[in-house]
């Protein structure tokens, strides 16, 4: 499938979803895990990530031992609350009401639903999708790709008016960010390109590619300047608090 223009209408609303919080071990950081809702004015409703795996809700400390997640640190909140079924529902939307699914990339925190919405479209980065599984975290490789239609993304994409898909490869192989102009002007989705503003002067330690996420971080907070966005990033600790969540909005 096509992802050029495969969205018609132009972003109208965009609501931040609460996956819950982690801890992360080794600097004590408790960070929000995020996802976004765009809803556009033909009606189209685009779910952003997915946040951890449903079994995290059900019983966060056993899926953590058996994912060895407590090497990396400790999931503070995720309940049935935080799954993304859940915080469609506080805006008032289903599974069923769901046109395209974006995974930025292929981390736990991101792919937990991957194949919780049968029928919808993945668009994801061609780098990402060539992986022989999603990366999950830390050599453990859980998931498959499910069955799905793919509509893969190369460099910069256009895949709707006022909505594009940028190449922002570092984190990840295949990592994407998004631009997205709303009404009220252009927000960037940096992801964890960019987790929080420390990460660039910290230069990206951890990254699969660390001379590429810099590469990466320095074109997006350029566009960020250029265009005057508002930058929401994939996990700032002081940023997290102040953000409006779902059922709150952004317009």
């Amino acid at each position: 499938m096509q992802a050029e223009r495969f969205i018609k209408g132009r972003p109208l609303t965009l609501s931040v979803l609460d996956y819950g919080l982690f801890k992360v071990r080794s600097d004590g950081r408790v960070i929000g895990i995020c996802g976004f809702v765009i809803c556009t004015d033909a009606g189209e409703t685009i779910l952003i990530d997915t946040g951890f795996p449903e079994k995290y809700a059900m019983d966060k400390k056993a899926a953590s031992t058996k994912d060895r997640l407590y090497e990396f640190g400790e999931v503070l909140e995720c309940g049935p609350e935080n799954l993304p079924v859940a915080q469609l529902a506080k805006l008032g939307l289903a599974p069923a009401d769901v046109t395209l699914h974006i995974c930025t990339h292929s981390h736990i925190d991101h792919v937990g639903g991957l194949g919780s919405f049968p029928g919808v479209p993945i668009l994801i980065s061609t780098q990402e999708r060539a992986l022989a599984r999603p990366l999950y975290w830390g050599g453990m490789q859980p998931l498959d790709w499910p069955d799905r239609d793919y509509l893969e993304v190369e460099g910069d994409v256009l895949i709707g008016p006022g909505l594009n898909v940028l190449a922002a490869p570092g984190h990840t192989p295949g990592q994407i960010a998004l631009m997205v102009d709303l009404p009220s002007g252009p927000f960037l989705l940096t992801s964890d390109a960019i987790s929080r503003p420390a990460e660039i002067n910290e230069e990206f330690p951890g990254s699969w590619n660390r001379a590429a996420a810099i590469a990466s971080a320095d074109r997006l907070m350029k566009l960020a300047d250029k265009r005057g966005a508002f930058v929401i990033f994939g996990h700032c600790p002081a940023q997290w608090p102040k953000l409006r969540k779902a059922p709150s909005l952004y317009g």
